[in-house]
């Protein structure tokens, strides 16, 4: 082979590899606070509102800060430097993104507010007694 084929096909595999690489890192399943602690680098975690803890949002420096229990029931303190999301107090689950600090804290970057569905409701079946009242008179 002619060495500009060659050397096409190194470079070729060279950039499919960092870029596999690259778009590997990116794309992560959820983990648990534990195990966002011990890859010690960014993480997704999936959780729910720890209502009964202290929760505070200051306008003055930005900072959210509350308490999430991730899936496994690992409760951690979580500081974020933006507004409040929207619909926060409605959260039926949140997922943070962001990286643990040594001392139980996870800075989150992003948060997404999963809110319950209004169409989750399932419909009743037609002839059920839910629907007889709804039957036309005849």
């Amino acid at each position: 082979m002619k060495p500009k084929t060659i050397l096409g096909i190194v470079l070729l595999v060279g950039f499919t590899s960092l870029l596999l690489m690259n778009f590997g890192s990116q794309v992560g399943g959820y983990m648990t606070f534990e195990e966002a602690e011990e890859a010690d680098s960014r993480a997704h975690v999936v959780g729910t509102w720890v209502e009964d803890q202290a929760m505070s949002y200051s306008a003055d420096s930005n900072l959210l800060t509350f308490y999430m229990a991730d899936e496994a029931g690992t409760v951690r303190k979580i500081q974020y430097a933006n507004p409040k999301p929207a619909n926060f107090e409605d959260a039926e689950k949140l997922v943070i993104e962001g990286h643990s600090l040594e001392n139980e804290i996870f800075v989150a970057e992003h948060i997404l507010v999963k809110c319950p569905s209004k169409y989750n409701a399932e419909a009743p079946e037609v002839g059920s007694p839910e629907t007889a009242d709804a039957a036309p008179a005849g």
